[in-house]
């Protein structure tokens, strides 16, 4: 009887943490999650189903503290953290905070890019499954998020895109990122997570 009762007890009680566990990384990042030092570099490649490669290189983020105070540098400079980690509220946001699966969201983006092209991203977002995933960085629980619906912009273009995100909790961002668009694959891969 004891035994019985101690086996259903831990049971519950990893039941308890698992759940936890889950519900606190499906929440949107707050400053306390983030540390000094942490660093994250990913490989991208965008590429024309002729086989002209667009885009290619390596991204990386890296936190910082500065005068006491943590910020993100990035490509495009430094931002300082409590930016980085204000609360969602966009109504057609990226990642829809709570992230479960079976999650469904419109998300719309308008954009500059750096030659002054504006334009617009609308699409159907929905979180299919949250299961380990391997990257050249490592193995992660990842929730797979899809996106599908169009890209337009000020120059006459229109495509229709479908996109895939692997966002990781622990790591705080996502690990792979897939976007297809007419005749274009581009491909985001994270390579390195460290923590100093």
């Amino acid at each position: 009887m004891i035994n019985r009762s101690l086996v259903l007890f831990v049971f519950l009680i990893l039941g308890a943490c698992s759940s936890t566990m889950k519900l606190d990384g499906s929440k949107q990042p707050t400053l306390a999650d983030y540390k000094d030092g942490e660093k994250w570099v990913w490989k991208y490649k965008g590429v024309t189903s002729e086989g002209v490669v667009r885009a290619e290189g390596n991204d990386t983020k890296e936190i910082v503290s500065r005068n006491g105070k943590l910020a993100m540098v990035t490509v495009a400079g430094t931002i300082p953290l409590v930016d980085v980690v204000k609360p969602v509220e966009n109504k057609t946001p990226r990642y829809n905070w709570p992230l479960e699966v079976g999650k469904m969201w419109k998300f719309e983006e308008a954009w500059t890019s750096e030659d002054g092209t504006t334009g617009m991203t609308s699409q159907d977002a929905e979180i299919l499954s949250f299961k380990e995933e391997t990257v050249d960085a490592g193995t992660f629980m990842a929730f797979t998020i899809r996106y599908k619906g169009k890209i337009t912009n000020s120059r006459g273009y229109s495509a229709d895109t479908e996109e895939v995100h692997l966002y990781a909790p622990a790591l705080k961002t996502f690990i792979k990122l897939t976007q297809s668009q007419s005749d274009y694959l581009y491909i985001e891969e994270l390579v390195e997570y460290s923590k100093h």
